[in-house]
């Protein structure tokens, strides 16, 4: 008898939110890697597929190892393929552990591979693109953890001087008097592992136009499991989206022992009108139609 084909693992999920495409691997327990291109980072780092190599960023939420266990190869690939040193934003107290990870790696190998280690603390923030920024944010885990949101800053007039012509307003900044404001605006947030937490009813959260957000547990017994392991139950869901403006919300961190599509109708019956927002990462299906739907309407322009 001839055996069984090996499953096909590792397929790479694929929602677009324009002009964001999200894109990764998330299943609970084994691997956790979500790409934003356009933004050049990407959020944890479990196992380290080919796409991720494009980020010149890994923002790592916590250390558990479905979440890190990618992270010396996606250093290693970077400089293997000659696209630069990457570097690894982490919450600061395991900072120092991943380094010692890395030099232990010098004596596998015979070699240093080059790579930046970033701790930052709840915030904290660093610049990733041109006037874009990723800054961290508490969440709550069973082990140290931050959640990060991508924020744009823009420059705009300030109110009193908007209708004024522009020989006026060059005669006030020369002055020295600032005729311009920073505003900052959310574009993309990561929430993490964590358990339902006041820093998830942030502006970083609320405001931000798509957020991907942990959602691990869905059936109605293991909500006492959601709150050993510190992980969102469906039901956590309803209040978030009563506050989270995102025009779409994509879950991440499914086990594979939920069925997606009797989790999309349980959704349906709890959400309501918001669950038309909500979708998942590793959806292939419903995502690729998402996807041939988006193609038509924009050929039809």
């Amino acid at each position: 008898m001839v055996p069984r084909r090996p499953p096909r693992v590792g397929q790479i999920g694929f929602v677009y939110v324009p002009p964001y495409r999200i894109q990764g691997v998330s299943v609970a327990g084994e691997q956790t890697m979500v790409q934003i291109p356009e933004l050049d980072v990407a959020f944890d780092i479990g196992m380290c597929p080919r796409v991720a190599l494009a980020s010149p960023y890994v923002a790592l939420s916590h250390a558990h190892m479905d979440h890190v266990g990618g992270l010396p190869y996606y250093f290693s690939q970077r400089v293997f393929q000659r696209m630069g040193t990457g570097t690894c934003v982490c919450p600061e107290p395991v900072a120092e552990a991943l380094r010692a990870m890395m030099q232990s790696w010098v004596a596998l190998e015979d070699q240093r591979t080059p790579h930046e280690i970033v701790p930052l603390r709840h915030g904290e923030q660093i610049q990733v693109k041109n006037n874009i920024f990723l800054r961290a944010v508490e969440v709550s885990h069973t082990v140290p953890a931050l959640g990060y949101a991508l924020i744009e800053r823009r420059s705009k007039l300030r109110p009193e001087f908007v209708d004024l012509p522009q020989e006026r307003l060059r005669e006030i900044k020369q002055s020295g008097q600032e005729i311009t404001r920073t505003i900052e605006i959310p574009l993309v947030a990561y929430t993490g592992d964590t358990e339902l937490c006041p820093n998830l009813f942030c502006e970083s959260f609320t405001k931000a136009k798509v957020v991907i957000a942990e959602c691990t547990f869905f059936e109605p017994d293991h909500k006492a499991r959601s709150k050993i392991g510190k992980h969102i139950h469906v039901d956590d869901l309803q209040q978030l989206l009563e506050v989270w403006e995102a025009e779409t919300v994509v879950l991440v961190h499914v086990s594979r022992r939920t069925n997606i599509g009797a989790s999309r109708d349980l959704l349906a019956r709890q959400l309501g009108d918001a669950a038309s927002r909500v979708v998942f990462l590793m959806d292939h299906g419903t995502n690729r139609a998402r996807y041939e739907q988006q193609q038509a309407a924009s050929e039809d322009q």
